[in-house]
């Protein structure tokens, strides 16, 4: 029995002895856990994330509890990724204003390891090769910090599963942010909704000086090509063919030479009769009274009636009949940031995740105006956000029932689990402005991708639409061009016939 207590005994010292040695090992091993750091750079489109800062009377207060964002989205996120995995990471976060200012600060040599452009400047970055695939481990369903596949919206999912550039889907690149489309924002005392869902009202005479298009090749040539091609894409036989979102594709990313024609001589006429080409003075623009109708993203459609509201100067939304651009901000990983430094992409990843989580969505929903790609999944409070934006109130008559289960739903759920019983008025107004219904969704089209030959040719014809409008020639300077052009013809034929006697 005393050599049994004698065994353990001596058990019990050499265990002491043997943690005794560990444990500075472990410390050590811990505090340099505790000091490794991480540096994200991350380079997102300017105001796109919510900074924080909020009063207490700006809570969002849904019945599940309370929203706030007290700290930057970014500090949020620095603290959460240290506490859940032990590293610091520092984020150094910059911004830019288009995507093709993006674009040119990576040829000229920026160097970044996130970045959030629009869907077909991710086709172009996937073209040229500069993303980093996505980790397996991001669409790992079962971790519970995989807010992004857990929560994005199954609409979106979809397109991201099913849109591929060189066989290869988006979704293995790329991880969408906010999503919308695109319309006219109209004051309906001087505007009607029949106008303002067509195209053509840019350059309708009878809103002469009252309208403002996109400063942009892109959003500006959609809509011209809409409006030149509006008897087409409004057609029976071409809206009930089997194919109709292809060719809908198709017909609104033509670059034949005849539609670049016709596209410049539409904008030409848009540039005689519209108020002004603006990027961001539009807003102000409607709110202020300048304009009667104003070309639109979907966000910023809902901060411009969100203002004119607080002045009592109801505006609102509408859709083109010919087609909606649908457009993404999505977040990718470069290859010249990002490498195949494995600690970088873990850190990108769960920014990703971050930002996808339901409250975090929230907002940055709440800050920008845009809506975010995330329905929620599992966790309601998105919806409930929107019901808390946009629902009417209690004993309210005038109301419609907006059904937005295309987005929130799986097609697993029973009809009627994701409507908003809003104001009528809502219809038509910031609840279809932030959530646009299924019917104005059927007829989105994507911007794709054009090559640098169609680029090219597009650029050109931006820049005679901007520098140099045809339609502003006198006649005088044309019949004088064509006198000279006949003279020189002649001459030129003289000494042609002369110096090579073909004729006699």
């Amino acid at each position: 029995m005393r050599r049994r207590k004698k065994a353990v005994f001596c058990f019990l010292c050499c265990a002491a002895l043997f943690l005794s040695m560990l444990l500075p090992v472990t410390a050590a091993a811990a505090g340099k856990r505790a000091d490794k750091q991480v540096t994200l750079r991350v380079c997102n489109w300017e105001e796109y994330i919510d900074l924080g800062d909020w009063d207490e009377e700006d809570a969002i207060d849904l019945k599940s509890g309370d929203i706030i964002g007290k700290n930057s989205m970014v500090e949020d996120f620095t603290d959460w990724y240290y506490d859940n995995y032990g590293i610091r990471v520092k984020v150094e976060y910059s911004t830019f204003g288009t995507n093709e200012d993006l674009y040119n600060m990576l040829t000229l040599g920026d160097t970044y390891d996130l970045v959030c452009p629009s869907e077909y400047m991710i086709m172009k970055l996937m073209t040229e090769d500069q993303l980093v695939p996505l980790s397996e481990e991001f669409f790992d369903a079962s971790d519970k910090n995989n807010y992004y596949i857990n929560g994005v919206s199954p609409y979106i999912r979809s397109i991201f599963e099913n849109n591929e550039i060189d066989g290869k889907p988006w979704s293995d690149y790329a991880a969408g942010y906010m999503w919308g489309i695109t319309g006219i924002v109209y004051n309906p005392e001087m505007v009607n909704e029949e106008d303002a869902s067509s195209w053509k009202i840019l350059n309708d005479s009878d809103y002469y000086r009252q309208i403002t298009i996109k400063d942009n090749v892109r959003d500006s040539y959609f809509a011209a090509v809409g409006a030149i091609k509006s008897e087409l894409l409004t057609s029976g036989e071409f809206v009930s063919d089997p194919d109709y979102l292809k060719n809908l594709e198709r017909e609104m990313n033509d670059t034949s030479e005849d539609t670049i024609a016709r596209v410049q001589e539409y904008l030409q006429d848009v540039k005689d009769n519209a108020y002004s080409f603006e990027t961001d003075s539009g807003k102000a623009d409607m709110v202020t009274g300048k304009v009667a109708a104003n070309y639109q993203w979907s966000g910023d459609a809902v901060y411009t009636m969100d203002q004119a509201d607080e002045d009592d100067f109801p505006l609102a939304f509408a859709v083109p009949k010919e087609s909606t651009n649908i457009y993404f901000d999505g977040w990718v990983m470069l290859k010249n940031g990002i490498g195949e430094d494995a600690a970088k992409q873990h850190a990108a990843e769960a920014f990703i995740n971050f930002n996808s989580r339901a409250d975090n969505a929230i907002r940055n929903m709440n800050y920008i105006g845009y809506t975010s790609v995330i329905s929620g999944g599992d966790d309601g409070r998105i919806f409930e956000y929107a019901d808390w934006c946009y629902g009417a109130e209690e004993g309210e008559d005038d109301v419609a029932e907006y059904d937005l289960g295309y987005f929130f739903g799986d097609g697993k759920d029973g009809e009627g689990r994701y409507i908003i019983t809003a104001p009528s008025d809502q219809v038509n107004r910031q609840l279809f402005s932030q959530y646009p219904s299924e019917e104005a969704i059927s007829r989105a089209s994507l911007m794709v991708c054009f090559d640098d030959e169609q680029m090219q040719a597009i650029n050109q014809m931006w820049i005679n639409v901007r520098c140099y409008n045809i339609h502003d020639v006198p006649v005088w300077i044309w019949i004088t061009a064509g006198i000279c052009g006949g003279i020189l013809a002649a001459a030129g034929g003289k000494r042609f016939i002369g110096s090579r006697g073909y004729f006699s």
